[in-house]
């Protein structure tokens, strides 16, 4: 009943909101994106709207990534990587990795809010063709944008609890991925060794 009253009374904001919203999820994603399902729940923005420039936003910052990596190099990568252990055949197994598996990837990895960053980078890195993975990155995109937007625009007035849960599962999850990461690099480790 409120946010009806609330609906009838505010007049929607201008088009320039909903750009602002989309650069500022480009920067911070779940939050904003949720800031902005607020607002729709109390009638200030449109939740079309909303989710459209939530996953413009996030599919902007995604592709500035995956190019900050294709620019990037290879050689520069083995230069500085050496310090952590990071070698030729090492490279060569990842980047075959990442053509093979760049959908699973980075569809896991959007979904759990951890790593998509380094992912996105590594296929750029790799020069795994933008084709290849973007319509991955699209689904998960829709998924993980619309259910923010549900959540924040059916459930407002609970959603500072469910930022600090969101907090909690997004830790979990980038918990998982580097577990994942750190059993695939043992394992590989422990071919190579057997191999070599």
């Amino acid at each position: 009943m409120n946010n009806l009253f609330l609906a009838n009374q505010v007049q929607p904001f201008g088009a320039w909101t909903y750009i602002l919203l989309a650069l500022l999820v480009a920067v911070e994603g779940p939050v904003m994106t949720l800031a902005g399902a607020v607002a729709s729940s109390a009638g200030y923005l449109n939740p079309y709207l909303v989710f459209l420039s939530a996953s413009v936003g996030n599919l902007t910052a995604d592709v500035l990534w995956y190019s900050l990596g294709y620019l990037g190099k290879r050689e520069w990568l083995l230069h500085y990587g050496r310090w952590f252990g990071i070698t030729e055949s090492m490279l060569d197994r990842i980047h075959q990795d990442i053509h093979d598996h760049i959908q699973k990837i980075l569809f896991t990895a959007k979904m759990t809010l951890g790593f998509v960053i380094p992912t996105l980078v590594a296929a750029g890195l790799s020069r795994v063709p933008f084709k290849r993975w973007f319509g991955f990155l699209f689904l998960a995109e829709c998924l993980w944008t619309g259910t923010l937007v549900l959540v924040g625009h059916f459930f407002g007035q609970y959603v500072q609890t469910l930022e600090r849960d969101l907090e909690w599962i997004s830790l979990g999850g980038a918990a998982l991925f580097v577990v994942g990461i750190i059993v695939y690099i043992a394992y590989r480790h422990s071919q190579q060794t057997k191999n070599g």
